[in-house]
């Protein structure tokens, strides 16, 4: 589960960094932080589910 919100708060870190970067506004900076914090919480439920797997 740790891992999961840890990919939502450097998903919205990294999506707000981002669109920063592309002088966005701040709904821009929102949509790109709600995209990689829903992209990397994804990958953190991939990650959770195979090691609750393995061990």
């Amino acid at each position: 589960m740790m891992i999961v919100l840890a990919g939502i708060v450097i998903g919205a870190i990294i999506g707000v960094m981002q669109a920063r970067k592309r002088q966005g506004n701040r709904l821009d900076m929102a949509q790109y932080a709600a995209a990689w914090a829903i992209f990397l919480a994804l990958i953190g439920v991939f990650i959770t589910i195979f090691a609750e797997r393995m061990f």
